[in-house]
């Protein structure tokens, strides 16, 4: 594996159970996928754990099936599921199980040589809500790279977070992706009402020396904003199928786009348009047009 640099979803590997059935998705692999969309396959990879059990040979059926690289160890825990259901526009809630395989990701030796030649790494606070997972995360963000593009996208789910663990996180990154209603509970939680969403944004950039902040708001467009340079894109209106795996499809475009070398304002056009897209497909992992593949390179 050392010979290759690897760009990495590092996290939950799970089953969403929609209304017309199961589809493999977990924000890390979702990002892994899309980004080898455009990077090649080869070239990218999903880590996290799965179970001893049926499903989990689903999952690995689904990962090669979707030509998604994996490092998935398997624990004696289930694999995971989360229960989607979806509002009249296509929104979805989730119902995400506990104690399962990616709540305990080992850091194995594997896992180990892989952060070491790790060029891009993406990952969220929900699969740091068991110690387990929560070690690995940080070891492995730890012994990557100085060069490498560590993204944190939040993902504040129900109530499996912790201040600590945003901390944590937000120090070990340098691109954070939030939403509009994830900053509002950050903008509590560090006490800074004060500021409006732009002060915010800017505030968390200059305090934790990020390179750049995505914030997404939904229907009413996204903003990049980097040290003195801001870009806003607004979202297009599509007939929406639903919006499950757009965010992730959005952060994979928007990183791949970056490591080819994309100015920021172009990165973040091609991961709006990708992002708008995927909300026209059914679940996390559509096959992307060859117009928006060639939108990259």
């Amino acid at each position: 594996m050392n010979s290759k640099r690897y760009v990495v979803g590092l996290g939950e590997a799970l089953w969403d159970v929609l209304p017309e059935g199961k589809k493999l998705g977990g924000a890390p692999a979702n990002f892994a996928y899309h980004a080898g969309q455009f990077l090649g396959s080869d070239n990218t990879l999903a880590i996290s754990a799965l179970g001893k059990d049926e499903l989990a040979d689903e999952t690995i059926e689904a990962l090669k099936e979707h030509d998604l690289n994996y490092l998935m160890p398997r624990v004696p825990y289930p694999t995971g599921t989360v229960q989607v259901t979806l509002t009249g526009d296509g929104i979805p809630a989730y119902d995400i199980k506990e104690n399962v395989a990616w709540d305990n990701i080992p850091y194995t030796a594997e896992v180990a040589e892989v952060a070491k030649n790790c060029r891009a790494v993406c990952f969220g606070s929900l699969a740091q809500r068991n110690v387990t997972s929560w070690a690995t995360i940080r070891q492995f963000l730890d012994a990557t790279p100085e060069d490498c593009v560590k993204i944190f996208d939040i993902n504040l789910r129900q109530q499996f977070y912790t201040r600590n663990v945003i901390e944590e996180s937000l120090k070990r990154c340098n691109i954070l992706k939030i939403n509009d209603e994830e900053l509002v509970i950050i903008n509590r939680m560090y006490g800074y009402e004060g500021l409006d969403m732009r002060g915010t944004c800017e505030k968390m950039l200059a305090d934790y020396k990020l390179k750049m902040l995505v914030l997404t708001c939904g229907t009413n467009g996204s903003y990049v904003f980097a040290p003195g340079l801001t870009s806003f894109q607004e979202t297009p209106k599509v007939k929406v199928a639903d919006t499950v795996g757009a965010g992730d499809s959005f952060t994979g475009s928007f990183c791949a786009a970056i490591l080819n070398g994309k100015p920021m304002e172009e990165a973040h056009r091609i991961a709006v348009e990708v992002s708008a897209f995927v909300c026209t497909q059914n679940g996390a992992m559509p096959t992307l047009t060859p117009e928006l593949l060639a939108k990259v390179k």
